[in-house]
Formats: C-alpha cells, sequence, structure tokens
C-alpha cells in the first residue's frame, strides 16, 4: 500500500510540474508573439508615415517616377512708360512731397521721356554749358534749361559739346533688366518762321560814311 500512494504522489507531483512548464512555455510563445506584431505594426506605421509623406509632397509613390518639366520662360519684352498725363501727376506728387519735407524738389525734366525733347538752343555761362530743350508733349509747347547730369524719365544729360547734347538713354525690361545706351540729340535747325523772326529783331547794321574834311588853304 505505502508504494501505490509513493506512486501516487509522484504521478501527481510529476503532472504538476509538467502543467506548470506547459502554462510558463505557452506564455513566453505568447509574449515571443506579442512582440513580433508590435514590431510589424512599427513598420507598417512607418511605411505608412513615408506614403502620407510622399503624397503629401505631390508624388504618388505607386505610380511610376516621372521628372518634373518646368513650363518656359516668356519672352521679355520691352516695359512701356506710362502716358504723359501719369508723370505729370507723378511729378507733382513728388514736388509736393518735397516742399512738405522742405527739400529741393525734382525738375519738371523727370516726367519727359528724351523722345518728347528737342534741343532748340546751346549756350556757354560761367557755370559751364547749357542748354535750352522744347517739351513737344505739352500745350502750349514750355522750354527748359538744362545742365550735364540732369535726369529724365527715361535717362540723363550726359554731356553739351557744340552742336549736340549726348545722353545715356536706360531701357526697362519686364524681367527686371535694364539696359542702357547713348543717344545724341543735335541742336534742332531754326524753321524758316524763326530764321525770319531773328532776322527782325537783329539789329541793324548801320554803315559808317566818312566824311570828308577840306583841306587847308594854301597860302
Amino acid at each position: 500500500m505505502n508504494y501505490q500512494k509513493l506512486f501516487r504522489s509522484l504521478l501527481m507531483s510529476t503532472t504538476l510540474v509538467c502543467a506548470l512548464i506547459y502554462l510558463c512555455l505557452t506564455v513566453a510563445a505568447q509574449d515571443q508573439a506579442q512582440d513580433k506584431t508590435d514590431k510589424t505594426d512599427k513598420k507598417t506605421s512607418a511605411a505608412t508615415d513615408q506614403v502620407a509623406e510622399k503624397s503629401s509632397k505631390g508624388r504618388d509613390p505607386f505610380k511610376k517616377y516621372q521628372p518634373v518639366v518646368k513650363a518656359p520662360k516668356g519672352v521679355a519684352a520691352k516695359l512701356e512708360p506710362p502716358s504723359i498725363q501719369v508723370r505729370i501727376e507723378r511729378y507733382r506728387a513728388q514736388k509736393a512731397a518735397a516742399a512738405s519735407a522742405h527739400i529741393a524738389a525734382p525738375k519738371p525734366t523727370t516726367a519727359l521721356l528724351l523722345n518728347e525733347v528737342q534741343v532748340t538752343g546751346i549756350f556757354h555761362t560761367p557755370r559751364g554749358w547749357s542748354a535750352m530743350v522744347e517739351a513737344s508733349p505739352l500745350t502750349p509747347k514750355l522750354s527748359y534749361v538744362i545742365y550735364p547730369g540732369e535726369n529724365f524719365f527715361d535717362g540723363q544729360l550726359v554731356a553739351i559739346e557744340e552742336g549736340r547734347l549726348i545722353f545715356r538713354r536706360e531701357i526697362v525690361w519686364t524681367d527686371g533688366r535694364r539696359d542702357k545706351s547713348i543717344e545724341i540729340k543735335p541742336l534742332r535747325a531754326p524753321s524758316p518762321v524763326e530764321a525770319m523772326t531773328a532776322a527782325k529783331t537783329a539789329p541793324a547794321e548801320v554803315p559808317t560814311t566818312e566824311v570828308a574834311k577840306p583841306a587847308p588853304n594854301k597860302q
């Protein structure tokens, strides 16, 4: 009988130990499976984030890559100046602002284009060479005395020579470029009416006549 009790006790102990070992192995297997599942989820989440980031940049990751074709730039054109009325209004605003700031006002020639003036006279003064230009778009036509360095809307007077004026013209393009060139304006020839007016206003030369003195009487 004692042997039977001992055998039963050993059998029960062995069964209990086996059950505990099986339980431990099951728990360990579940932990490993959970770890693998977490790693897989992390990889999937990272891949999803990358796809979302690429999609947010405007490219579909599931489509074949195609290089972006840049649109050709438009041909630059010359920027046309505003009308004379707009330029005059701008000059008046600048003049009023200069008067408020108690600084020298810009000259009226800053509102004129180079092709809107004609050279009517060139003079040599104590200050140096000066010229008189006539503004053709204004009614009535106005004349201004200018010196080297005077600014115009699209250029500047560089030098005054005998019979001509030398300007630096500036051309502005729509892409921001600025081209500069030299332009020469000769002195305008007087019209027949101006020539007749000048002839009338010029003082007449009075010829001088010598009066013969009487010879002394010889005795």
